[in-house]
């Protein structure tokens, strides 16, 4: 076992991690990053099959993430924009196919009425919310202890109008049904992306993809820490703390510092054994909060046939399995589509066989682009739930009740003890520009601890918490 001495130790190599690392070793502070991974990036992770770049974690960046813009532009990393020509598919309640252009589902005028009413609504309130603290909307109990799905159903007698627009945070963000989280939950969630407008406008939340695939940016991160920084296949076992400094220890390496950053999911919060044991709000806390389930389906094929029909590769439904689909070509590369399987329906698709899943699967994304999307060269699905140091998919959410209950606390350090990730980010939460600000944010807090200073609660994280 190695022994060594820093000022943080951090638990987890993802983008929050790192980028708290990166900030702090610039702010003259010497860190430890251990990961139990034997790899860096944590929910962004990239592969090549079959001469295709797979991303098989977090990809996009939107105009609104500017804390990852910054991050990108100071590593030099270049973007690119999503392909988004052409007409796009809908597939109705009813399983007919519909080729339209436009922001609105072909579904009759008086449900896109409805539906344009709805996201009218959800952003005259979303403006009324604060990302960093939802909490305190002065409706915060009541619209935390009704589903976001019931909720919906109360504003309006259209059934069609409610699932089409809670298609886009159920199963396009949160992962779960829409009937096991709260509206204000999904307001959280609108207001982390300055609007549900926005949250909706795939063309925005969805805009541009990282030269270097997102992974490259922690990539890059790490690359700028000593190699004796970074621990990999070094799970945090255990942490001892106290006032004046914690012990994590590794699988191979024990860490004195006087500050921890838990970097990691709050559904892993409790994989190391806590000594002494954590305070009773910070562990009940922990327990309300879970990840969601979702499949990212990756299809390669020779070419991008869907281009040649005129369409952008761009599909939704409410109903079918796979609920969205999209051109996810990288530069350079073959055709690529990338798919999205949500909630109970992925629960449904890991309970078949190999091949009946994949014919099924398939069949879904030729229902949207046509019968050649039924023979891919690279097929791949992304099973973060299956991940040890996952268990999940995109991020955590509160079950009813628990946002305005439990948040409140959930970025309080315990002691010498912070706990940072997009998870409980504010603007950016679930995304990697709410890693990157939870990151640069925890460093600035723990830098003004070690050396006495005041810190700055408006700070956002937008910009690097220090200079290069």
């Amino acid at each position: 076992m190695q022994h060594i001495e820093r000022d943080v130790v951090i638990v987890g190599a993802g983008p929050t991690g790192l980028t708290a690392a990166l900030e702090l070793g610039k702010a003259g502070k010497s860190v430890a990053v251990l990961e139990a991974r034997d790899r860096v990036g944590g929910r962004t992770w990239t592969e090549q099959m079959g001469g295709a770049t797979i991303e098989i974690g977090g990809q996009w960046i939107s105009p609104d993430q500017t804390a990852l813009a910054s991050l990108v532009e100071e590593l030099g990393i270049e973007t690119f924009p999503r392909y988004k020509d052409g007409d796009s598919v809908f597939i109705d309640h009813d399983g007919q196919r519909h080729v339209y252009s436009g922001d609105d589902f072909p579904v009759g005028e008086s449900t896109v009425a409805e539906i344009n009413r709805l996201i009218a609504h959800m952003d005259e309130l979303t403006a009324q919310v604060d990302p960093d603290r939802p909490w305190e909307h002065p409706q915060a109990q009541e619209l935390d202890t009704i589903s976001f799905h019931h909720w919906l159903g109360s504003l309006t007698d259209d059934p069609v109008a409610v699932d089409c627009v809670g298609l886009f945070i159920a199963g396009g963000m949160l992962t779960k049904p829409a009937t096991t989280f709260s509206a204000l939950q999904a307001l959280l969630m609108s207001a982390s992306a300055g609007s549900f407008s926005n949250l909706v406008d795939e063309d925005f939340i969805l805009d541009r993809r990282i030269s270097s695939s997102m992974q490259g940016v922690s990539l890059a991160v790490a690359a700028r820490l000593r190699d004796e920084d970074l621990f990999l296949q070094n799970p945090v076992l255990k942490l001892e703390w106290d006032e004046d400094g914690v012990t994590a220890h590794g699988a191979t390496v024990s860490v004195r510092a006087r500050r921890v950053i838990m970097a990691i999911p709050p559904n892993l919060y409790s994989r190391p054994t806590y000594v002494p044991a954590l305070p009773r709000r910070q562990q009940i806390t922990h327990q309300h909060q879970s990840m969601g389930l979702v499949i990212k389906v990756h299809a390669v094929y020779p070419t991008a046939f869907w281009r040649e029909a005129g369409l952008s590769g761009t599909g939704f439904s409410p109903t079918a399995l796979v609920q969205e689909v999209y051109d996810n070509t990288f530069e350079g590369d073959h055709g690529t589509l990338v798919g999205f399987i949500s909630d109970t329906k992925a629960d449904a698709m890991w309970e078949l066989d190999e091949d009946t899943r994949r014919e099924r699967i398939l069949d879904c994304l030729a229902d949207f682009l046509g019968d050649e999307a039924r023979h891919p060269e690279v097929f791949y699905l992304s099973d973060w739930g299956s991940e040890e140091w996952t268990r999940g998919a995109y991020a955590t959410s509160y079950d009813l009740g628990g946002l305005h209950r439990f948040g409140p606390t959930q970025n309080d350090p315990v002691g010498p003890i912070h706990f940072a990730s997009s998870d409980i980010a504010g603007a950016g939460y679930q995304h990697v520009d709410g890693a990157v600000r939870m990151g640069r944010r925890t460093a600035r807090k723990i830098v003004a601890e070690l050396d006495g200073t005041d810190y700055d609660a408006s700070y956002s994280g937008a910009e690097a918490a220090f200079g290069a």
